[in-house]
């Protein structure tokens, strides 16, 4: 079992049913990121240079051809912050940065045989974002990330690839906190449901014998 496959219980999360104050015990403090503010970007790029390390297997035979490249990691690394807050937008403030985002490239050599390198695609964010006021604990610029390619071709001249690929890049502005939220009290943790194919469902269903009218029914 698990929460959602048909646990029934009022200590385990789910859609409210009558009053959401049943049940409410305690207020708590959990420790929490909260996210002041948040905004997406979703772009395409190009004739994008990979430049390739850690290749696996080492030193392929060149010239490689691409087979297609995608993000290792939804967390991306910020680099060149700058954060400017605006007078004339009181909370605002315009958020500069350089957003990387690491990818592993596939590819099979002259020989045809398949390796994998790792590269990074960074592109420039400048957007306008709710800063929260100075405080003892200070807020950070994180991203969330997400890269696809699926077409690139070889560059003999410097052995990197050119690719187009589709960026998703989402900032967020946070501050690490302890918040207090009503609490419903700790939650049932139901028993495992092992997985099974039930390979012999479908043979065991069947009947004893083949159904029909004998010869005396004709």
């Amino acid at each position: 079992m698990s929460f959602f496959s048909n646990f029934q219980s009022d200590k385990c999360p789910g859609t409210i049913s009558g009053n959401p104050l049943n049940g409410m015990c305690e207020k708590v403090c959990i420790q929490a990121q909260k996210i002041f503010d948040a905004c997406i970007k979703q772009i395409q790029i190009e004739n994008y240079s990979l430049t390739l390390t850690d290749n696996v297997p080492a030193d392929p035979t060149y010239p490689l051809t691409f087979i297609s490249a995608r993000s290792t990691s939804s967390m991306g690394n910020i680099t060149n912050l700058n954060v400017e807050r605006l007078h004339d937008k009181p909370g605002c403030a315009r958020v500069q940065a350089t957003v990387s985002i690491p990818v592993e490239v596939l590819y099979t050599d002259a020989n045809g045989v398949e390796g994998v390198a790792q590269s990074t695609i960074s592109v420039s964010e400048d957007v306008l974002l709710f800063v929260p006021a100075p405080s003892i604990m200070p807020y950070k610029v994180t991203s969330e990330v997400s890269a696809v390619c699926a077409e690139g071709r070889f560059n003999p001249d410097t052995n990197t690839f050119s690719v187009n690929a589709c960026l998703t890049v989402i900032l967020k502005v946070a501050i690490d906190v302890e918040i207090l939220v009503p609490s419903y009290g700790y939650c049932a943790i139901p028993p495992a449901q092992d997985y099974s194919q039930e390979v012999c469902a479908g043979f065991f269903e069947l009947p004893l014998y083949p159904q029909g009218k004998s010869c005396s029914n004709k």
